[in-house]
């Protein structure tokens, strides 16, 4: 198979999440040609996992996994002789493909292993959390994220807070008759921006990105209604941040906790280069499919960017690096 092909069909497919249906589905086909047992693992409607592993084999001891899902906006694939470039060509389908390429190579070497791509990675892990359910039995779950090729010795969870202010109405003529739940968000804001941070010796300190704010009526109306979506990063336990959080905002605004992925901690190998992550990864919710590994192409800092590209020569090497955790793991 020629992995740069399949990366290439892949980003040319738009698979935002929520709409990967049309990728998943060309994934699943793509791998029935080359002779796996594929299922198409029910997540939502129009959405479903796939899960490849060998004719003979329904539950290899090792799965190679990442997303399928993207970030907007759709970028179209484009190379030159140096990079592949698009939305998700390292963040994640450039990994898809190289994962693809190191199971086959290992197959016909003979040892089996199996895949699991997800949806929903980016939004919520719904994908994951659905496949954790179903588990085959593996004892590895090599997962796929941009590392530089390095493998991580751990990653930084993530924590996503909705804090809500009310107010009353009034005519901005007249603020002394209304009660304004922008400024009162704000409070409640900056003196979340004000809190200690949890810190990790071995990853560095929590971090808090103010995502999304919405609120009012009309520039003369005194706003009733304003609402935050902020997303820390955690590094360790979030029943502290969650205490400090709530103690920050206080009776300003109300606070909703909508989504909390722990800090995990990875094995490692000999003579692989490792990184700590600031990102977070399905991998906690994929807690019954064996230990974790983390190791793919690329670098988190292109993610997410409209100049996302992957090197074609750190492409070749994540295939070879695949096929080395895999025979080191069950070797």
């Amino acid at each position: 198979m020629d992995p740069v092909a399949l990366a290439r069909q892949l980003v040319d497919i738009e698979s935002i999440t929520g709409r990967e249906a049309a990728a998943a589905e060309f994934l699943a086909r793509h791998l029935e040609k080359l002779g796996y047992v594929v299922e198409r693992m029910p997540v939502a409607e129009g959405r479903f996992n796939v899960i490849a592993t060998p004719p003979q084999n329904p539950s290899p001891p090792l799965f190679f996994s990442t997303h399928i899902d993207t970030v907007p906006p759709f970028i179209p694939f484009r190379e030159d002789d140096a990079n592949i470039y698009g939305r998700g060509s390292c963040d994640a389908k450039g990994i898809i493909a190289a994962q693809v390429a190191a199971t086959e190579q290992l197959r016909h070497s003979g040892t089996e292993c199996g895949l699991l791509f997800v949806v929903g990675e980016e939004r919520d892990s719904l994908g994951a959390m659905v496949a954790n359910e179903h588990a085959r039995g593996s004892k590895f779950l090599v997962n796929g994220e941009p590392t530089d090729n390095r493998l991580a010795v751990a990653s930084k969870g993530a924590l996503r807070v909705e804090v809500t202010a009310y107010g009353k109405m009034a005519h901005s003529a007249y603020p002394e008759l209304g009660e304004s739940a922008i400024e009162k968000l704000l409070d409640a804001l900056q003196a979340m921006r004000a809190m200690e941070f949890p810190h990790n010796p071995d990853i560095g300190p929590s971090t808090m990105n103010i995502g999304i704010i919405e609120g009012g009526r009309a520039t003369n109306v005194i706003p009733d209604f304003a609402k935050a979506q902020i997303l820390f990063r955690q590094v360790g336990p979030s029943e502290i941040l969650r205490n400090k959080i709530v103690t920050a905002v206080g009776n300003r605004a109300q606070v909703e906790f909508v989504l909390d992925i722990p800090y995990m901690r990875f094995r490692t190998l000999p003579a692989f280069n490792t990184m700590t992550a600031s990102f977070t990864t399905d991998i906690p919710k994929l807690t019954n499919w064996g230990e974790p590994l983390l190791l793919g192409p690329g670098s988190i800092h292109v993610a997410h960017t409209d100049r996302e590209f992957l090197s074609k020569k750190e492409f070749s090497e994540a295939i070879e690096l695949y096929v080395r955790i895999a025979k080191e793991l069950l070797n």
